[in-house]
């Protein structure tokens, strides 16, 4: 199973083929407007600045309009942050949406720096007030802050080191961000500004900037009560490095679709911070549900020392749109390494009546590290459209785009091709089938980092 130190995945949109039915060039479409969304909000951020304040000189007007287009951005990113359901969809999944949030951190600390740099001066054309300096000294302090936050969080491994922020450090960052916000707000509220200027600006800005705040009050205080459901550990069951949890439901059970993911999170075990795991099983009568942990970093590595036989644990989604049965007739499936929990969900899924031709593919480094063989089998044994192979690198090499090809039992280029892995992989499998010609007519894959 994967788990993610940064929460972004699932479901990401490869390239896409001509000839694809219109269906899913509509549902490619509606995965794009959330990203054409938020930019055009900071744009018109901006674009009002600018005009609204053009008439105290371009400097003036230049350094409100990035001050504005960097609270517009603040602002989104922490309504992303909530993970809003309704919004997933316009983003093609959770991990699309993180990604856009991490990219409108990036920007607002950029526009930030540039507001600094042409700080507006309305010295000699407003009157001064104690709050008014009190909202801008407070500015000052917060925007200096958050940029030292946004910082860390951008530069969570430190570039060309072999160096990595804790985690701990990194979750604060994103903690306190909103609190810093929440100071900016109060700096564009009450900063002494001239009067008898267009107010849309200020609405806007200042509907943002409430919809930021309360958004982080959400995310912090009161979606954990909300969104998380009780969970007991039912069994552990290990696999050389890999342990495979099995939780079953305290109270409401949770209804999820296979290849979907939930946060994880154990406060018995003193693991309070939720990391994503992909389910690995598919839905139950029971509502028990396994989740396949490897030990790939310090913060699983104790959770798997911690958990115990009947523990308390707490679980939130589900999240997530990587799901095979909106591809195509003909699938291929290729998981590398742990990235095999979604396609293990997905083939204990599969009944005897399914129509689709599907191959998987395992890479593994030895034939022991492989997960969930008998799901495999028994998925076969019901169903002769469906055929797996394992690959184990260290014995018969690495899989090359050549060996796919031969593998399959149908042409790639007519097929659709699910990933979950290594970007390393996945890029050198699809700069070889480019090369042969053998380009998928789509190509789907979860976004995933080791932790």
């Amino acid at each position: 199973m994967t788990d993610l130190a940064q929460p972004a995945r699932n479901g990401g949109l490869g390239p896409v083929r001509s000839g694809v039915p219109w269906t899913t060039a509509l549902g490619n479409l509606l995965n794009l407007s959330g990203p054409l969304l938020v930019a055009p909000l900071c744009v018109l951020a901006g674009l009002l600045g600018f005009t609204t304040y053009a008439s105290y000189g371009s400097d003036a007007a230049l350094g409100i309009a990035v001050g504005a287009a960097a609270v517009v951005a603040m602002a989104q990113t922490l309504i992303l942050a909530a993970r809003p359901r309704l919004l997933e969809p316009l983003f093609g999944g959770l991990d699309r949406m993180y990604r856009v949030h991490m990219w409108l951190g990036i920007s607002a600390m950029v526009l930030m720096i540039l507001h600094q740099q042409i700080e507006p001066d309305f010295e000699r054309t407003v009157r001064e007030t104690g709050l008014g300096e009190l909202a801008e000294e407070a500015g000052e302090v917060a925007f200096n802050a958050l940029l030292v936050l946004i910082a860390i969080s951008w530069f969570r491994r430190v570039p060309f080191m072999p160096l990595e922020i804790p985690y701990q450090l990194w979750r604060f960052s994103h903690r306190f961000m909103g609190v810093l916000f929440a100071i900016i707000v109060f700096h564009q509220f009450f900063v002494d500004m001239p009067t008898g200027v267009d107010p849309s600006l200020s609405v806007m800005l200042n509907t943002f900037g409430l919809a930021g705040v309360s958004a982080w009050v959400y995310t912090e205080f009161v979606a954990p009560r909300l969104r998380r459901r009780e969970f007991t550990v039912r069994d552990i069951s290990r696999h050389d490095d890999t342990t495979a949890v099995t939780l079953s439901p305290k109270g409401r059970t949770m209804r999820w679709r296979p290849g979907q993911f939930v946060f994880f999170c154990a406060p018995d075990a003193g693991f309070s911070e939720p990391h994503p795991f992909t389910i690995a099983s598919a839905p139950r009568p029971d509502g028990a549900l396994t989740l396949s942990i490897k030990g790939l970093g310090g913060w699983t590595r104790r959770l798997l020392d911690a958990l115990r036989t009947g523990m308390r644990v707490q679980i939130e989604g589900p999240y997530g749109r990587f799901d095979f049965r909106k591809g195509g007739a003909r699938q291929i499936w290729l998981g590398g390494g742990i990235g095999i929990t979604p396609f293990l969900a997905w083939a204990e899924s599969l009944t005897e009546t399914e129509r689709r031709t599907i191959h998987l593919v395992h890479c593994v480094r030895t034939p022991e590290e492989a997960i969930g063989v008998e799901t495999l089998q028994a998925a076969a044994a019901r169903n002769p459209r469906f055929s797996y192979q394992l690959i184990a690198t260290a014995r018969e090499g690495r899989l090359t785009a050549e060996r796919l090809t031969e593998m399959a039992p149908f042409a790639v280029r007519d097929a659709d091709l699910w990933f979950c892995g290594p970007k390393g992989l996945k890029d050198g499998i699809l700069k070889g089938l480019k090369a042969r010609g053998q380009t998928p007519r789509r190509v789907r894959f979860e976004h995933f980092e080791f932790a």
